[in-house]
């Protein structure tokens, strides 16, 4: 069934959108319960490798006439399915995701697109050849945590004026343990600044309305895992690191992650400051301070609680992945463009690639060193961009504090 088709028939008949899961663990079970808790959704199928995971997975989405298999091909060829969410481990994301590309399914794809840049390289060439009509999304769903996308509203609305300064922290709680510890090894995750904060760059993106020239880092792993045993090996990922990014403008952005630092009020703290002022956002409390100059003095800024009300489920990121599914499902019933492409997935993993290259040599990488000159050029933000990157249609409300 082509692309046209399947927009006529739901359109027409009102059909639940029947989506597949590949990769059912704890990413792949989040994405389930999401989808279970859309209108208008159905999950048909799912897929792993991991005969316990397959369980898991089929039991989350509901057993009764879901269709199970071991290997993803299979499920893509079944027939079974409109769209698919890819879940599994980061090192298999290259052949996966290029196995979908192939097809007319719409895809949604968990972070980060790959591990390295030139798989990522190779998935953009690949969509590239898409049929028409078949959305490929990005998940990112930090950029839909209230109060994160209140902050992006606000910036982009002129709040701070021209945004010089972003700043982002997360201390959080160590790596949980994945299926075969497969995430204890930079080779399979792409390396900490790859894998977990792939997030934190493609919201330095979002906010500046730019892609970055230089990456300067450092960072260590001084804590987490240095006791644990796999075969005679010791996990080599990072648990500590700064991270500053140069954009052409002269703006200039912030990471400072420690994955040791669980006592701690909130886990994410964001700030972008311009000539007119200040906002943050404080998650999971979902504070928002407005600071604007020659009106407020520090301790006096605007403080409010942001909440988007259409989030029905929670979840693991506090509503963010639900909202995701909500756009993505949008997206394939109107035949719409993906908010998060594959292109904004490329840059992430390209800064956190030159994170890790930054910290190994000890000195500022360019991004033109390790990244394709005609594709990062071909995937500059452009004036349709700009367009999808604004968040005032989350219709978030404001309480004041």
């Amino acid at each position: 069934m082509s692309v046209h088709d399947w927009l006529e028939r739901m359109s027409t008949a009102g059909e639940a959108i029947r989506y597949g899961v590949i990769g059912t663990g704890m990413m792949g079970i989040e994405h389930i319960e999401n989808i279970r808790a859309l209108d208008g959704a159905t999950i048909t199928a799912i897929s792993d490798p991991n005969a316990d995971s397959r369980a898991k997975g089929a039991q989350a989405a509901g057993l009764q006439g879901v269709a199970v298999f071991e290997d993803h091909r299979d499920l893509l060829s079944s027939g079974l399915c409109d769209a698919v969410v890819v879940a599994s481990p980061n090192f298999t994301h290259v052949d996966v995701v290029g196995d979908v590309l192939a097809t007319g399914l719409h895809a949604l794809v968990e972070k980060p697109l790959c591990t390295t840049i030139p798989d990522c390289e190779r998935l953009l060439r690949l969509e590239q050849q898409r049929p028409a009509g078949a959305i490929t999304w990005m998940a990112m769903e930090y950029r839909y945590m209230a109060a994160a996308a209140e902050l992006i509203g606000l910036v982009h609305e002129g709040a701070v004026g021209t945004p010089r300064m972003v700043a982002m922290r997360e201390h959080r709680f160590p790596f949980l343990v994945k299926v075969d510890n497969w995430n204890r090894f930079s080779e399979n995750t792409g390396g900490t600044l790859v894998e977990k904060t792939c997030h934190f760059f493609d919201l330095m993106n979002v906010i500046l309305r730019e892609r970055p020239v230089r990456v300067m880092a450092s960072g260590a792993q001084d804590v987490n895992h240095l006791d644990e045993d796999y075969d005679g090996r010791t996990p080599d990922i990072l648990d500590n690191a700064f991270v500053i990014v140069d954009y052409p403008s002269g703006a200039r952005a912030l990471l400072d992650l420690c994955m040791f630092a669980e006592a701690t009020h909130n886990q994410e703290e964001l700030s972008v400051v311009g000539e007119r002022g200040k906002v943050e956002a404080l998650i999971p409390a979902n504070t928002v301070r407005v600071g604007r100059r020659g009106e407020h003095w520090i301790g006096g800024v605007e403080e409010y609680t942001a909440h988007d009300p259409r989030v029905q489920h929670e979840g693991l990121h506090h509503g963010s992945s639900y909202i995701e599914h909500v756009l993505f499902a949008e997206a394939i019933r109107t035949g719409g463009q993906p908010a998060v492409t594959l292109a904004d997935g490329y840059w992430a993993v390209a800064i956190g690639a030159a994170a890790h290259r930054s910290i190994e040599l000890g000195r500022p990488v360019e991004l033109s060193e390790l990244m394709d000159a005609e594709l990062a050029a071909n995937t500059q933000y452009t004036n349709n961009d700009l367009a999808t990157t604004d968040l005032a249609t989350t219709d978030l409300e404001g309480a004041s504090a």
